[in-house]
């Protein structure tokens, strides 16, 4: 090489990376013609990572921090290009920057029903969707698998394949869990805890870190879905059948007089609604027993009850309340004895 020749050339003395908002994951610094300038800067700022790539082989590997670059600082090059003494001259290395930072709220679900097999249930069709985030963990494992040698890689050009292990994984989540489908349907967090357990490791292959995964919504086919309700009404009555029987007949009372008084005719509109008025009066009664002796039944339970159990019972009667189980005669004259067991 002429004297011109090397007067022209262009040496690199700082290397650094300043990140934009276009969801950039990985960059190419470009090199072009230009060599890097022995005992050069590389600057690695917070959120980035940076490596440098010899003929195809990744090399080193910098988190943040300044770094100048000699034989010292770039052990691994040293040994792919074989130098056997000091470099005292320029030197040619392809240089990568990795975003680390998160990269929040990305958008997954089910553009249709996808099929899941459950234990209670066998086959289920379900709806869902949520968000998730994942950050660059193991930047050469990710350049290798996935962003290679392109000049500039984003979220965009990877939020396909995320969103498909997404999909690909929500049925073996729910039977690894080993918890039934309603119960993880009915607890959002639960099912989101599944899913992150279930995906991690297929994040970790391709040097992603799942951060965070949520579940905003979970639609069911409408049997199931009142399966699923009858099983939160029993929660809300404490698991206790007499009462969320009592539950079942205080909602079914306006509907069977509706459709008792949709006979033919006058006489059959009168038929339908003497049945339905009569049927009402004999499942109010029923009722009416049943709230006379809930009562006495928490009055006697109520002996001998730690405070936090008093609380408990306060929670569990107000949740009868606000279901028009109890009225507020009731609910206030069983808060009152229960809470003089507090003083």
């Amino acid at each position: 090489m002429g004297l011109m020749d090397f007067i022209k050339k262009q040496f690199i003395d700082v290397i650094q990376w300043t990140e934009g908002e276009d969801g950039t994951l990985a960059w190419r610094y470009p090199m072009q013609d230009m060599e890097i300038q022995n005992g050069g800067v590389l600057v690695v700022r917070e959120s980035q990572m940076a490596l440098f790539v010899n003929e195809g082989k990744v090399a080193d590997v910098f988190g943040p921090g300044t770094y100048k670059l000699t034989t010292q600082t770039l052990p691994l090059l040293t040994n792919l290009k074989n130098w056997d003494k000091l470099f005292d001259s320029p030197f040619k290395s392809d240089v990568y920057f990795f975003s680390t930072r998160q990269q929040i709220d990305q958008k997954w679900g089910t553009p249709q029903p996808i099929t899941i097999r459950d234990a209670d249930f066998g086959a289920v069709r379900l709806r869902a969707f949520g968000n998730y985030s994942f950050r660059v963990a193991a930047p050469a494992l990710f350049h290798t698998e996935i962003s290679g040698t392109r000049d500039n890689y984003t979220v965009a050009d990877v939020d396909g394949q995320l969103r498909g292990l997404v999909l690909q994984n929500i049925s073996n989540a729910i039977a690894s869990s080993g918890v039934a489908f309603l119960d993880l349907a009915s607890n959002q967090l639960a099912f989101a805890q599944a899913l992150t357990k279930q995906l991690a490791p297929e994040f970790d292959k391709i040097g992603l870190k799942l951060e965070a995964m949520t579940v905003q919504n979970v639609s069911l086919p409408e049997e199931l879905q009142k399966i699923l309700d009858q099983k939160i009404g029993m929660g809300m009555v404490g698991g206790d059948m007499g009462k969320f029987m009592q539950y079942q007949t205080a909602q079914a009372i306006p509907k069977f007089a509706e459709g008792a008084g949709q006979g033919g005719g006058i006489a059959g509109d009168a038929m339908g609604l003497g049945a339905g008025v009569a049927l009402g009066q004999v499942l109010a009664q029923n009722l009416q027993a049943g709230l006379q002796a809930a009562p006495a039944a928490a009055a006697a339970a109520a002996v001998g009850m730690k405070p936090e159990d008093v609380m408990a019972t306060l929670e569990k009667l107000a949740e009868l309340k606000g279901k028009g189980i109890l009225t507020a005669e009731e609910f206030d004259a069983k808060k009152a004895e229960l809470l003089k067991k507090l003083v």
